[in-house]
């Protein structure tokens, strides 16, 4: 057995072995356990928290930030509950505006628009710093929720213990092509099996963007921290939910998992969209990655497993498909022990999902092993070597006009169920104001935050 057989042969049998415990300890510990009945019974309505629901937008389609507003709009929430929509500087902000205007009589409603756009985290700040609810709901500009989502966070959130905790994410346009239909099976099995997973010990790792609840009193004590993050010197724009999250658990909270709290969110239709999202996101779990290792000697060794397999695993799967390809084409010999593993495990892994969602679908996800395997650990490795670019790649600036970075915005919501105040470049208000049916006039209201 010559060099390149030996290292095909230990890299496919490292991965199969890392993978075989990784994934089974995984699906083991999501599945689902008894719930105690005292977490699960609403508390009286004086002992309710409040929740700021904060939706930042930038170039949002006006459809689609109508259907996100409509979904928050229509809560089942008993507490107090308060929306801040921060327009981050839009090029399309005349287009919004009717969204803005078919809200704004809705007292809970605050719409605040920023004269130039600084980036999703700091429009999230702006409003956070605005508001005072004692949960803060961060839900993006694409997303619809279910009417119980609020409750549900809420319900998890009575465990001071609980520093952060997501709901389940759907693909709301997932029939649209058969690449929303592999990214919405990749949301299931991300929040149901990975996340699932985590939950058991009480340290989801990213509390994912489009639907996530934090604690107020937590963090406003690591806002500064969150608005602050560099690698390498230069600011990290992109990433905000991981960080946040590893923020939380840095604290010493715990971040959950909420299944039933239902988002659907616009995903990716076409592959270079999606590939430029997955690019982003790699970049942003790299760098977050080195900041959580410093945390795996204080939670369980589970989310230490579940750490090395994410990042170790994609290393060796790489290095046996490289070596296989090498063994291909200097001998013409088809590296068959290789890819009978990894049939094997892709086979396997769908069987499972397939059982454990009760949906035949699941086995068509055999296509993403093949993405997985010639696009993702290339575009990973080539993110690895440019962690340093804090390029969002799906955004355009407002003089280049509307962007929705390759998601579709038709809302196909499988969930169905003001005031505006203008800021300065650092989000401190100037004035009240109130938006009159010509966006280009701007008119002085003295009832603009019902809150206030």
């Amino acid at each position: 057995m010559n060099l390149l057989d030996t290292t095909s042969t230990v890299a496919i049998s490292c991965y199969a072995l890392l993978s075989a415990v990784y994934k089974s300890m995984q699906t083991a510990y999501a599945l689902p356990i008894g719930r105690s009945p005292a977490s699960e019974d609403p508390v009286g309505f004086d002992l309710l928290p409040s929740v700021d629901v904060i939706v930042p937008c930038f170039n949002e389609d006006p459809s689609a930030l109508s259907a996100c507003l409509a979904s928050i709009a229509s809560q089942q929430y008993a507490g107090k509950l308060h929306v801040y929509v921060i327009d981050d500087g839009s090029a399309n902000r005349d287009a919004v505006v009717t969204v803005h205007d078919a809200f704004a009589g809705d007292p809970r409603f605050n719409f605040i628009l920023l004269p130039k756009n600084v980036g999703k985290r700091k429009a999230q700040i702006a409003a956070i710093r605005r508001s005072s609810g004692d949960l803060v709901l961060n839900v993006d500009s694409d997303t619809t929720i279910a009417s119980n989502v609020v409750t549900k966070l809420a319900l998890k959130m009575q465990d001071p213990a609980v520093g952060a905790a997501m709901g389940q994410l759907i693909a709301s346009n997932r029939s649209d092509t058969w690449l929303t239909r592999l990214i919405d099976m990749e949301y299931w099995l991300a929040c149901n099996e990975e996340r699932a997973a985590q939950a058991r010990f009480g340290a989801v790792m990213c509390c994912c963007g489009p639907c996530a609840m934090y604690r107020r009193s937590a963090l406003v004590l690591l806002l500064d921290q969150y608005e602050t993050q560099l690698f390498r010197g230069k600011p990290s724009d992109f990433g905000e939910d991981r960080h946040l999250t590893i923020l939380m658990l840095k604290a010493g909270l715990r971040t959950e998992y909420v299944p039933d709290a239902i988002a659907a969110t616009v995903v990716p239709d076409r592959l270079a969209p999606y590939l430029r999202q997955q690019l982003r996101w790699a970049r942003s779990t790299f760098r977050d990655t080195l900041l959580a290792l410093r945390l795996l000697p204080s939670l369980d060794r589970y989310i230490t497993l579940d750490v090395v397999g994410q990042n170790l695993g994609p290393l060796l799967l790489a290095l046996s498909v490289l070596a296989g390809l090498t063994q291909f084409a200097l001998t013409a010999t088809v590296p068959w022990s290789t890819a009978l593993v990894i049939a094997s495990m892709t086979i396997i892994r769908c069987s499972v999902a397939a059982l454990r969602a009760r949906e035949l679908r699941f086995l068509g996800f055999s296509l993403h092993t093949l993405i997985n395997i010639f696009l993702l650990l290339p575009l990973k490795a080539y993110a690895l070597c440019t962690l340093s670019n804090s390029d969002w790649l799906s955004r355009s600036s407002p003089a280049n006009g509307p962007n929705q970075g390759g998601k579709q915005v038709a809302m196909q919501n499988p969930i169905a169920g003001s005031s505006t105040t203008e800021l300065s470049e650092n989000a401190v208000p100037r004035r009240k104001l109130k938006l009159a049916r010509d966006p280009s006039t701007l008119v002085t209201s003295d009832c603009v935050c019902s809150d206030d």
